[in-house]
């Protein structure tokens, strides 16, 4: 019988699910909101990713679950975001030296060794400024769908400056310069390079060294990979699909466990 392993990323705000076969191939996808119990949303794109592989749960080899919400998921194994963004992003990318991760409520930078193992990590989780959830306040204030926002960015001629590292104070800032009559063009390229600097400024904590990748739910935002690669210096690969790369690194350690089991 074939063996298949599943990679469960629980996020602040997202759930990823990634199915592997044997050959390390990925067989199967799927992304949605967390919302308010995100174990139950995995179990229901597991449910769904089943049934369109036409596969039964007993077909899955070892699960490992990652993410803020990894432990409350009944998985084999559970392993931190970091490791697992390494795994994934190592396997990718072999070349790369530098993951930046912005996800829904945090940002890391993760530096790898050659082996693809983590050497060191940055984290800002202190508060919502540089993540995902930054950008959701300011588009809601803006009234621009997130989804939208890369075609307002792109005429911006004088991106605004947004001081506050504060979201509620950020957003502050943005209605005021709304209420002045600043183009909407102007105040969206400036949240992206407001979210950019933040995240740049912790990769002097650690060091940058290219290859360095992008990855994470905000490396779907080309205003902010444009941002943040030009305030780094360095172009950035991304994913075609940045959002599932933890997840795919926690069904690739699935692979290995089950390898390992049967050595």
């Amino acid at each position: 019988m074939e063996n298949y392993y599943l990679g469960v990323d629980i996020g602040s705000l997202t759930v990823k699910i990634v199915l592997l076969n044997r050959a390390k191939e990925i067989l199967g996808q799927s992304v949605a909101r967390a919302g308010y119990n995100g174990r139950d949303v995995a179990n229901r794109l597991i449910e769904q990713l089943l049934a369109q592989t036409g596969l039964s749960a007993s077909e899955i080899s070892v699960t490992v679950a990652t993410g803020y919400g990894r432990v409350t998921f009944p998985s084999d194994r559970e392993v931190s975001e970091i490791t697992c963004q390494a795994k994934g992003i190592s396997h990718l990318f072999p070349s790369a030296r530098t993951i930046i991760d912005i996800g829904g409520q945090d940002s890391k930078v993760i530096k790898l060794l050659p082996n693809g193992k983590v050497g060191d990590f940055a984290m800002n989780d202190k508060c919502a400024a540089g993540t995902g959830r930054f950008l959701e306040v300011m588009a809601s204030a803006l009234e621009v769908d997130l989804s939208e926002m890369e075609a307002f960015v792109a005429p911006a001629k004088n991106p605004t400056k947004i001081s506050s590292f504060c979201t509620v104070f950020a957003e502050s800032e943005v209605i005021s310069q709304v209420s002045s009559g600043t183009p909407k063009a102007d105040i969206l390229a400036g949240v992206c390079d407001s979210v950019a600097s933040r995240v740049a400024s912790l990769t002097s904590r650690i060091g940058l060294e290219p290859d360095i990748v992008f990855t994470g739910g905000v490396a779907h935002n080309h205003g902010v990979v444009n941002s943040l690669a030009k305030q780094l210096g360095f172009p950035l690969l991304v994913f075609k699909e940045p959002s599932i790369t933890a997840a795919l690194g926690a069904a690739l350690l699935a692979f290995e466990i089950r390898t390992l089991n049967l050595s």
